[in-house]
């Protein structure tokens, strides 16, 4: 690799040769006779390696090798000496020289002590790259982080770990066990039972007491921290605050529409529990599921829920357009780019600064849309077509697919690190076939919407049409079921959905029979008086709701002894 390095030496024959062979290398080379020299250079110049003379004529390379030290540099040392023997080299070493060579030096021996060199100031810089990363992280995450060694002795805590538990800096070195318990000891128990297992461990809803703060509920999780040997040395731990989710599962729990997203079941609480933590939270958000699920639903809602709900929402297909028209809808183009760009175009990204952008089916672009695509997730910027001066934006980006991305990964159709910068966090809609207990909801949500869109008074679907319904598979989910209801609601001259209203695509769909029941299908008495609860006791439509003819309904009513309340009189609605 080319590098720049410095050669001080007060033997201008050395420097020459030194220089001749680290340059017939590649490396870029600067020499200095003296100490003065050669701090001069440094002041000016930035250097991967330094080769230092022990004795110069006006101080040491010792010298040199300490005001490199003091200045924090990064680059190796590498001491010159007449005799490897003399206590100077030793001391060098001593004081944090990378090696010291020999003189004279061949050619073979400088370049192999270079490639030392630069190799270890590579990992070196790639080590510190990542502790500071690992500092920032620590630094910068909500939750609390506390690590100790094997006797619970302290060793680390981030700031939110003096914020959630009231502890300081001067609490590092400390026992864990001495420090002011806020949740009874648990945490110390917790830890204990850590470092004896030597496994994670993880505890849910531990309720503490902040100094001064409300009670609050807690979520702990540990883990090992293991030696270059795998030898246990001891347990980071992670503390969640987890009231406001504890609140916010008790509020979901009688959910069953949030923003435009209907449902109740299981699977759609865990959507609405993820909208609810993210909205506020400026991060990607991918979502996944099949079509027809509802992901540019889940994007509305994240946008509406959060801090740019004033801003705009800017939606993009992009499996709908080419990949030429794709680039200059997401970034815009100048006049004169391409063939027919007869004007400026501003473009979604643009549109989108201070708001939000869905890029729906982002799976589908191509190659060069990705690399674009990840500049702006990386850098907030971009270029428009046939500019090449960057426009900065502040953007959240929100994606969805029915596509499996990972596959698309392996198989080299997505790039990888664009997949990992889309799904920071992803949220997964279930298919409607694994939440069917949010069809009836469902049809009532379509039946209302379509009832006001065409001006009909629909009040419900047969009851042999629900059952069909909650036996269907939906392949296209619930853009499948509102588009059935739609044309149920456009053949419906009545005031309830049967079989004869539905689609011939539902009607001959495997496992779909129609059922035409007779006075022996069993109807029983509960059902009976929902059904007309329902239509307000008119029994014609009752009989159509609950699939059987009038005169079985009556029969029916009299086995049962039904008759209703509200009609003192007797009169009979048909």
């Amino acid at each position: 690799m080319s590098a720049r390095i410095l050669v001080i030496d007060d033997e201008e024959s050395i420097r020459f040769t030194f220089e001749r062979f680290l340059s017939a290398a590649g490396h870029i080379v600067a020499t200095a006779g003296s100490c003065s020299e050669a701090l001069a250079l440094i002041n000016d110049m930035s250097f991967d390696v330094v080769f230092a003379d022990i004795i110069l004529g006006d101080g040491t390379g010792i010298d040199i090798l300490r005001e490199i030290k003091a200045r924090g540099l990064s680059c190796p040392v590498i001491m010159i000496t007449g005799d490897p023997g003399v206590e100077t080299a030793a001391e060098s070493i001593r004081l944090g020289a990378f090696d010291y060579v020999p003189k004279p030096l061949n050619q073979q021996s400088l370049l192999h002590a270079a490639r030392t060199a630069l190799k270890y100031k590579e990992l070196n810089e790639e080590k510190e790259r990542y502790r500071t990363n690992l500092e920032a992280i620590f630094r910068s995450v909500s939750d609390a982080i506390i690590t100790v060694d094997k006797e619970l002795v302290v060793l680390e805590l981030n700031e939110a770990a003096m914020t959630m538990c009231g502890y300081s800096r001067s609490d590092i070195g400390k026992s864990f066990g001495s420090l002011r318990e806020i949740c009874s000891g648990r945490c110390a128990e917790i830890l204990s039972d850590a470092i004896k297992s030597g496994e994670p461990v993880g505890v849910d809803r531990i309720e503490c007491q902040p100094h001064n703060r409300s009670r609050r509920v807690i979520s702990v999780r540990t883990y090992p921290l293991l030696g270059l040997k795998g030898v246990l040395s001891g347990v980071v731990m992670v503390l969640r605050d987890d009231t406001h989710v504890a609140d916010l599962e008790t509020e979901l729990k009688v959910h069953r529409k949030f923003h435009r997203i209907v449902g109740r079941s299981g699977p759609m609480q865990k959507v609405y529990s993820l909208i609810e933590a993210l909205a506020r939270v400026q991060t990607t958000v991918l979502i996944t599921g099949e079509s027809g699920t509802g992901k540019e639903l889940v994007a509305e809602a994240l946008h509406r829920a959060g801090e740019r709900s004033h801003k705009p929402l800017v939606k993009v297909n992009c499996s709908s357009l080419p990949e030429s028209l794709l680039e200059s809808e997401l970034f815009g183009h100048v006049r004169g780019a391409f063939t027919g760009a007869i004007r400026d175009n501003v473009g979604r990204f643009h549109r989108a600064d201070g708001g939000t952008i869905f890029l729906d089916e982002v799976g589908d672009i191509s190659p060069i849309i990705q690399l674009k695509l990840l500049r702006v997730l990386e850098e907030s910027q971009f270029e428009r077509v046939g500019n090449s001066t960057p426009v900065k934006v502040d953007v959240r980006l929100i994606a969805a697919t029915n596509k499996n991305l990972l596959e698309k990964v392996g198989l080299g159709e997505l790039r990888e690190d664009l997949y990992y910068r889309l799904k920071v966090v992803e949220i997964r809609l279930p298919p409607l076939r694994d939440r069917r207990e949010d069809v009836p909801l469902l049809i009532d949500h379509f039946r209302n919407a379509f009832n006001t869109k065409f001006k009909k008074n629909i009040e419900a679907i047969s009851s042999d049409v629900l059952k069909a319904f909650l036996e269907y598979h939906w392949p296209g989910n619930v853009r499948e079921l509102e588009h059935t209801m739609e044309h149920a609601f456009v053949l419906c001259s009545q005031n309830i959905i049967t079989f004869d209203h539905l689609p011939p695509d539902f009607m001959s769909a495997p496992g779909i029979e129609r059922r035409f029941p007779d006075e022996t299908q069993a109807v029983d008495s509960q059902a009976i008086l929902e059904a007309l609860d329902k239509t307000a006791w008119n029994k014609a439509r009752a009989a159509r709701l609950l699939g059987i003819d009038r005169v079985t309904l009556y029969r029916k009513m009299k086995k049962h002894s039904i008759t209703n309340p509200h009609d003192s009189i007797g009169h009979d609605k048909r």
